[in-house]
């Protein structure tokens, strides 16, 4: 069975996240950030994208598969429950399953990890999405 991995990048550096990633032998790191810019150094899109491209680990942002503003919102202000049920109505919408269909295929072909900003799995929109994953494809999920 293929493994689907998922990381957060709070509180890391890039060189310590990207070093995760070699480690666990991922091939393609799957953003799914709504807005994948950060504050963080080396975590915004191009920079990401570049350090990761140095490791020869791939790159695919699926914005669909982000959290809607009003989630993030929810998520900093500590409502994980309104924040769960603004992203499941995220995951309904026809741009979220067409990108979901991509980040399947996509974990198929290559030992991949979902990406995003929080350290705590079950606390993040991340864990949700792997869940429907798993649904769909049988993976064991493996949080970094």
């Amino acid at each position: 069975m293929k493994t689907l991995h998922t990381i957060g990048y709070e509180g890391k550096t890039q060189a310590e996240f990207l070093d995760e990633l070699e480690a666990a032998k991922i091939e393609l790191v799957i953003d799914v950030r709504a807005v994948a810019a950060s504050r963080r150094p080396g975590f915004s899109k191009t920079a990401l994208s570049n350090g990761l491209a140095e490791r020869g680990i791939g790159y695919l942002h699926l914005r669909p598969l982000g959290t809607p503003s009003e989630g993030r919102t929810a998520a900093r202000a500590g409502k994980t429950a309104e924040m769960r049920r603004i992203y499941a109505g995220q995951l309904e919408t026809d741009e979220a399953a067409l990108a979901m269909e991509q980040a399947l295929a996509a974990a198929q072909e290559k030992s991949s990890a979902l990406l995003c900003y929080e350290k705590d799995a079950p606390g993040c929109h991340r864990s949700m999405l792997a869940e429907r994953m798993i649904a769909r494809v049988p993976f064991e999920v493996r949080d970094l």
